[in-house]
C-alpha cells in the first residue's frame, strides 16, 4: 500500500511539474512585451493587430469555400434535373461573388502576414540595439574584478551571443500563439458542428511533436551553456589569426598551423555535439510527424465516408478537410511556438540573470574636503575574489599632498594592484584608503576619478585621431582642440605630433583606412599628454610609463614632469631607479608587502634589496 501512494505521489509531482514547465513559458513573456514596447509602440501595436488579423482570416476563407462548392453543387444539379437559365445564372452569380470574396480575403491575409514580417524585421533591428545597450550599460556598472571573473564573463559572452534576437523571438511566438489561437478557437468550433471526436482528434495527434521540441530546446540551450567557454576560445584564436598586431609573433614563431588546428579541434567538438542533436531531433521529429499524418488520413477517410452517405455536403467535405488539415497545422505551429518560448525563456533568464545581479557599488557622496591630508593606506589586505591568497599584505604608508612617491619590486610584487585600490578600481578586502581623511568608500566616485590621472603600462592605444587619444584622458574636454595642445606640450608630444599628416587630426592605428602606426615612445607620449589632460587632478599616477623609451629620454620627460608637478601628488612605478632616485619617498615591495621604505639616500645607506637592486643596474651601465 505504501509502495502504491509513494508511485501516486511521485506521478503528481511530475504532473505538477510538467505544469510548472509548461507555464515557465510565459515566464519573461511580460518583461519581453515590456522591453518591445519601450523599443517601438507603433511597431508592438501594429504587430498585435496584424496578428488578429491573420488569426481570424483563415476560418473566414474555409467557410467562404464551402459557398462556392455548395454553390457549384446546386448549379450542377439544378441544370441536370430541371434546365432554369435564370436559376443557373444566379446560382453562377453567387459562385463568382464567393470566389470575389474569398479572393479578397486571401489578399488581405497575404498582407497581413506579410505585414506581420515586416513589422519583425524592423522591430528586430531596433530591439537588437536596445539589448546590447543594456548589456553594456550593466558592463559600465561592473568592477573591473567582474571583467577579471571567468565564470562572470562568460555569463557576458552568452547574454550578448543570442539574448539580442531572444526577446523579438519570444514576442513573436506569443503573437503567434495568440494568432494560432484564435485560428483554432474558430476552426474547433467548425469542427465541433461535424463531431467533438474531430477536435479530439486534431489536438492529441499534435501533442508527441511539442513534447519532443521541449525536451530538444532544452537539451540546445544546455549546450550552449556548457561550451560558453570553448566558444569563447575559439574566438580568441581567430583573434590571434586575424589581428595584426599578432601577425608579426604568429608568423615569427610559426604558430599559424598550431593555432589553426586547436581552432578546428575546438569547432569538432562542437559540431559533434551539434550533430548529435540534430540528428535526434529528424529522426524523432519524423517519427513523431508520422503520428500526426496517420491522424490526418484517418479523419480525411472519416469525412470522405460521411460524405459519401450523404450526412454532410461536398462543399462541408471540402470545408472539414481544409479545417483539419490547416487546423493541425495550426496547432503543430501552435505547439512548436510553446516549445520555442520556452527556449526562448531560457535564453531570457540567461540574459536577466546578468542585467539583474546586483553590483555592490560605492555610495559615497563625499565632493570635498577641508582636510588637506593626501593619501593613506591602512593596514590593506587584498585577495582576489574566491582566492585565499593575499596579493597585498597589511599595506600601510602616507603620500602628504605634494609628495612624489616611487614604488619598486619585482614583477607580481603587487605594484599595479595597489595603484588599482588607489584608484577604486578594486575595494580592499580589509583595511581601508583614506584621501583627505576620507575613506575612499565614501567618496563620490565620479568626483575621486576626476582628481586623478593616470597611466598605466598596458594604455590603450584607441584607433581614434592624436587629437581624440589626448582628449579622451577628460571626456569633459574631449573635442577641446586648446586643451590637447597644452596636454601635448606637458607630454612631450608635441613635436612628433607636428610633423605628422595632420596633426592632431591625424587617424592612429591601421584599423581604419589611412592609419598612422606610432612607435612605442610615441605612444608613451601620447599616453602621457592624455594624463595631463585633467588639468585639475591632484594625483597623477604613472604605472611604467616610459618603458619603450631610452634612458635618457625618459631622464628629460621626468625633468620635465617633476617641474610640473610641483603641488601634485605623484605616485611612480618604475624598474629604472635613475627616475626612481627622484622621488621623495621610495617604497620595495615582495610578495605584497613593502619590505622597505624611505627616500633614495636612506635605502642605499639601508644597504637592503633597495641598495642591491640598485648596484646590479648601475653595473649593468658601467
Amino acid at each position: 500500500m505504501t509502495k502504491k501512494n509513494n508511485s501516486n505521489g511521485w506521478k503528481l509531482r511530475q504532473i505538477g511539474k510538467n505544469i510548472r514547465q509548461s507555464l515557465s513559458v510565459f515566464r519573461y513573456s511580460g518583461k519581453a512585451l515590456g522591453l518591445v514596447w519601450t523599443t517601438s509602440r507603433s511597431l508592438t501595436v501594429s504587430l498585435a493587430i496584424l496578428a488578429l488579423v491573420s488569426g481570424l482570416l483563415p476560418s473566414a476563407i474555409a467557410i467562404i469555400g464551402k459557398f462556392i462548392v455548395d454553390s457549384v453543387v446546386l448549379a450542377n444539379q439544378s441544370r441536370s434535373q430541371m434546365p432554369n437559365v435564370a436559376a443557373l445564372l444566379d446560382y453562377r452569380q453567387t459562385a463568382l461573388n464567393y470566389v470575389c470574396l474569398e479572393a479578397i480575403a486571401i489578399v488581405l491575409l497575404a498582407a497581413a502576414q506579410k505585414g506581420v514580417v515586416v513589422c519583425q524585421s524592423l522591430l528586430r533591428v531596433l530591439l537588437a540595439q536596445r539589448v546590447n545597450e543594456l548589456i553594456l550599460e550593466k558592463a559600465l556598472t561592473l568592477d573591473l574584478t567582474h571583467f577579471e571573473d571567468s565564470e562572470f564573463y562568460d555569463k557576458m559572452s552568452q547574454a550578448r551571443s543570442q539574448a539580442s534576437s531572444r526577446p523579438l523571438s519570444l514576442i513573436t511566438r506569443t503573437f503567434g500563439l495568440f494568432q494560432s489561437a484564435l485560428t483554432l478557437v474558430t476552426f474547433s468550433g467548425l469542427l465541433w458542428r461535424f463531431s467533438g471526436w474531430a477536435v479530439l482528434v486534431l489536438v492529441v495527434a499534435a501533442i508527441p511533436s511539442f513534447i519532443a521540441e521541449t525536451r530538444f530546446s532544452e537539451h540546445a540551450f544546455r549546450l550552449f551553456r556548457w561550451r560558453s567557454p570553448e566558444t569563447r576560445q575559439q574566438h580568441y584564436l581567430e583573434t590571434l589569426l586575424a589581428r595584426e598586431d599578432y601577425a608579426k609573433e604568429v608568423q615569427l614563431y610559426q604558430l599559424g598551423n598550431i593555432l589553426l588546428q586547436r581552432y578546428r579541434d575546438i569547432f569538432n567538438r562542437l559540431y559533434k555535439d551539434d550533430r548529435n542533436l540534430t540528428v535526434q531531433k529528424g529522426v524523432w521529429g519524423y517519427l513523431l510527424g508520422l503520428l500526426s499524418t496517420l491522424a490526418f488520413y484517418g479523419a480525411y477517410a472519416w469525412i470522405v465516408i460521411e460524405t459519401i452517405v450523404g450526412v454532410i455536403s461536398l462543399g462541408e467535405m471540402t470545408m472539414y478537410l481544409m479545417v483539419f488539415r490547416q487546423g493541425q497545422s495550426t496547432f503543430a505551429s501552435a505547439l512548436t511556438s510553446i516549445g520555442g518560448m520556452y527556449e526562448d525563456n531560457l535564453y531570457l533568464a540567461n540574459l536577466y540573470e546578468f542585467l539583474e545581479q546586483p553590483m555592490p557599488q560605492s555610495q559615497g557622496r563625499i565632493t570635498h574636503s577641508a582636510i588637506k591630508d593626501g593619501i593613506r593606506f591602512e593596514n590593506v589586505s587584498f585577495s582576489y575574489p574566491g582566492s585565499d591568497q593575499p596579493v597585498l599584505n597589511n599595506i600601510s604608508l602616507h603620500l602628504p599632498l605634494g609628495e612624489k612617491l616611487a614604488i619598486v619590486g619585482e614583477n607580481g610584487s603587487g605594484k599595479t594592484t595597489l595603484i588599482k585600490l588607489l584608484t577604486n578600481l578594486y575595494t580592499p578586502t580589509s583595511g581601508k584608503i583614506f584621501l583627505d581623511g576620507v575613506d575612499l568608500r565614501d567618496w563620490d566616485v565620479d568626483v575621486l576619478r576626476r582628481r586623478i590621472g593616470v597611466i598605466f603600462q598596458n594604455f590603450v592605444q584607441y584607433q581614434f585621431t592624436v587629437g581624440e587619444n589626448v582628449g579622451v584622458g577628460d571626456v569633459a574636454h574631449l573635442d577641446d582642440r586648446k586643451e590637447w595642445e597644452i596636454a601635448a606640450d606637458k607630454g612631450m608630444a608635441s613635436p612628433f605630433i607636428d610633423t605628422l599628416p595632420a596633426k592632431f587630426d591625424t587617424q592612429l592605428g591601421k584599423w581604419f583606412k589611412g592609419g598612422q602606426e606610432l612607435s612605442g615612445g610615441q605612444w608613451q607620449k601620447i599616453a602621457l599628454a592624455r594624463a595631463f589632460m585633467r588639468s585639475d587632478a591632484d594625483i597623477l599616477i604613472l604605472d611604467e610609463p616610459t618603458a619603450a623609451m631610452d634612458a635618457e629620454a625618459e631622464m628629460n620627460i621626468f625633468n620635465h614632469f617633476r617641474s610640473l608637478t610641483q603641488d601634485q601628488m605623484v605616485v611612480l612605478i618604475s624598474h629604472r631607479f635613475s627616475t626612481v632616485r627622484m622621488a621623495d619617498k621610495i617604497i620595495v615591495m615582495a610578495s605584497g608587502k613593502i619590505i622597505e621604505q624611505g627616500s633614495h639616500e636612506q635605502l642605499i645607506a639601508a644597504d637592503g634589496r633597495y641598495a642591491h637592486l640598485f648596484s646590479l643596474q648601475a653595473a649593468g651601465y658601467k
